[in-house]
This record gives C-alpha cells, structure tokens and sequence, in this order.
C-alpha cells in the first residue's frame, strides 16, 4: 500500500516532489500498488524497461459529490490547531516557520542505531523477488496471489530525537513514526517544544524492513491487519531506545503517538487502533487505507479498506485523535484487476465520514495541488498536525 516506500532499506517519510510523481506512475496497479515493476496477468512480470509509464494520478476536485462537506482555506492558510473536521488547503505549500532551523532554540540530540532481522523473534524477513510482483484470484478478484515472496534478511534503521528539555529520568511522551528517519521531524519538534506548543517528548523514527506492497517486509509490517507491528515496537525497538538513547518512555496511551504515510500511515492507525492500550493518537499523510494486505486474511478481507467499510462504522468508538491529509493528485489504481479498492482520495474521505459519523476527534486537510505524500504539504502542516493532534494531553513531567 503504498507506493510511497522505495526498496531501499531504510526510507524517509518524504519524498521529493518529483520521485513522489515518478512512484506514483510506478505505483498505479491493481490491486495493490508497488514500487516493483508489474505486469497485468502473469505470476511474474518483466523489466521496468518494458513497461510503459502509466499516466499520472487525475487531480481530484474536493467538492466531488459524495466527498465529505469541506471547509475551503483561503491560499496558504492551514486549519487552526484546535478545530476538528474537515479542511481544503489552496495550491500554493510554503513551509512552515517551525520547519526551518531556528538558530536559537535548543538542539536535541539524535541517536541512531540499527537492528538485524536474525535479532528479532517478530519479524524474520522476507522478501518478494525484483520485478514481480502478483496475479489477481481467479475467484476473488480483491485477493492477491503472490508467489515470488521468500525468506531473506534485512537491517533497519533507527533514529531517536531526545530533545534538550527532556529531564533525566523522568517518562517522556514519544511519537513513532515509520519509515524513518524523518529528519523533518525532529526539526519541528526543536522549535514546537521550545515554544511550548506540544509536550517535551522523544521521537522514535524506524526504518522499515525493505520492499514495498504485498510480498515484501515492508508490506508485511505496515499493510498487516493485526496488532503484529505495534507487538514489534513495544517489545522488540522500545527497550532498544530507552538503552541505547537514555531515556525512560511513558506507559501512557495519551502520551504516545503514532505517525506515517502512505503505507506507514495506515500502519499508524493499525497499531492504536489494534492496541489502543498502547497509542491514543495517530497522524497520517496520503494514509494507505486500501486493500493491501498480504497475506490473505478472512477477518479482514480487504484490508486497511476495512477501516472505514466496516470496522469503524460497526465497533465502538476508541480514543483515538486522529490527525490525516491526502492530495488531489494522490494515488489512483483504474484497478484492472477489479478490487474498486486502490483510490487513496476515495480511502481517506470515506474515513473522514465514517470518523465524524462515530463522534471522533479528528481533522482531515484535503490538500490542493498535491500527490502522494506530498513534501510541500508536509513542510506547511507538520507543525499544526503535531499540535492537534497532542491536544487535550494533560503534562505528566519529562521537563514541562
């Protein structure tokens, strides 16, 4: 899900505007999309090379019927930091102010290190061969058959921000976000903390396990309808940061975030909302809350779509704040395999409606002039999303 991801290692949140474009012609095929070249109806598919590009995603007008009722901003004006529902941001992205280095705020510092698949007990890794990708079941044309995915190892990466008010010893609040590391990231937070607008609190940006989409690590770990990740990171990288960064985090559910995009994002959502014992707020750019999933699973048969088909409209409400955006130009599968599952707009306002039908607080950004993951979105909205999406925390130490 999300074509967002390379297939390097370890890959930032953001991309540039231009290979956001060039994934997402990659990126258009049914029912899933992937940064692994494919062809339309065979197990495997040939070289990138004879394949030819697929148009751009179309650009989406946010007053479609059956979009959700939007608020439209005057050109370069973000949603205020306290306002849930529904906004449409202009075309034009300039970045944030927090965005940018800011010579006198204090520094935090950054600990990186990396971790083996051979050390972990939850994700072994696997691996889809390059340049194949899958065939649609005969019977079901939602369900992928993938046949090319095997065993294989991996190193990931991780980044943690410990910002200079954080206090020795106390329990800090954290963000975790995928598909790191997101220098970006820890940027805002320098100038958001020192100006008192979000919690003193460590982020935690860990680099996936290779690949992209059905097949792959990557897509095993973000695209998984299960607790299985957010297992991984409170078992497995959390003990790992408190070590290895020096820092105690909060057991608190109000004091931890989620965050992504693309196939991150869904990731993001899926952990709370899999464990909400554990995360309480989420944030997401261009979420991949399509049909994804592999492997195949009854309980969830079509994947993060699921979200907002049936698993948020039918269960109870959780506490769950939830901050999402997604472009005009964002991903769009014509979907020739048939899943009607694979429009990241459609996804993202279907959730809108479903969150604000069960009485969620949420705020969704409709953003113009955008595509998939959109670096120019992210540098204006970053620093409000953060601040949204901490509103109601209540300070419990960690410096503040």
């Amino acid at each position: 899900h999300s074509c967002d991801t390379r297939e390097f290692p370890m890959l930032r949140l953001l991309r540039t505007a231009a290979s956001l474009e060039f994934m997402a012609a990659l990126c258009l095929i049914a029912p899933a999309t992937s940064a692994f070249p494919q062809a339309p109806a065979t197990a495997t598919a040939p070289p990138a090379s004879a394949r030819p590009p697929r148009p751009a995603p179309p650009t989406r007008d946010p007053n479609t019927p059956g979009y959700v009722s939007a608020r439209e901003l005057p050109d370069g004006a973000i949603p205020p930091a306290d306002a849930d529902g529904n906004f449409i941001l202009g075309p034009t992205h300039n970045p944030a102010q927090d965005m940018t280095v800011q010579p006198e705020v204090p520094k935090g510092t950054v600990f990186e290190f990396t971790m083996s698949s051979a050390d972990s007990k939850i994700y072994p890794g696997i691996a889809r061969d390059p340049g194949t990708f899958g065939t649609s079941d005969p019977a079901d044309p939602a369900k992928l058959i993938v046949t090319t995915s095997h065993p294989a190892p991996y190193t990931r990466h991780v980044a943690v921000y410990v910002p200079a008010q954080y206090v020795p010893g106390t329990a800090a609040p954290f963000i975790v976000g995928a598909d790191g590391p997101d220098r970006a990231l820890f940027t805002a937070l320098d100038s958001l903390i020192a100006e008192h607008k979000v919690p003193v609190q460590v982020a935690i940006s860990i680099g996936n396990g290779s690949g992209d989409a059905q097949g792959s690590e990557r897509g095993l770990e973000y695209d998984t309808m299960s607790g299985r990740y957010a297992e991984f990171v409170e078992n497995e990288v959390l003990p790992l940061v408190e070590a290895q960064a020096h820092v105690k985090l909060a057991h608190d559910p109000d004091a931890r975030v989620t965050m992504g995009g693309s196939s991150g994002g869904s990731c993001a959502l899926i952990m709370a909302w899999y464990h909400p014992e554990w995360y309480h707020r989420v944030l997401t750019y261009s979420g991949t809350y399509v049909n994804q999933q592999w492997p195949y699973n009854p309980q969830s048969p079509h994947g993060a779509w699921e979200f907002h088909e049936h698993l948020i409209p039918n269960s109870p409400s959780k506490p769950i704040r939830l901050w999402m955006e997604v472009g005009d130009r964002d991903l769009f599968n014509p979907n020739p395999l048939g899943d009607h599952m694979h429009d990241w707009v459609v996804a993202n306002e279907n959730m809108a409606r479903v969150l604000a039908a069960k009485g969620y607080h949420y705020q969704f950004v409709f953003a113009r002039n955008a595509g998939h993951v959109d670096r120019g979105v992210k540098q204006q909205t970053l620093p409000e999303a953060l601040e949204y999406v901490w509103q109601g925390y209540t300070v419990k130490g960690a410096g503040q």
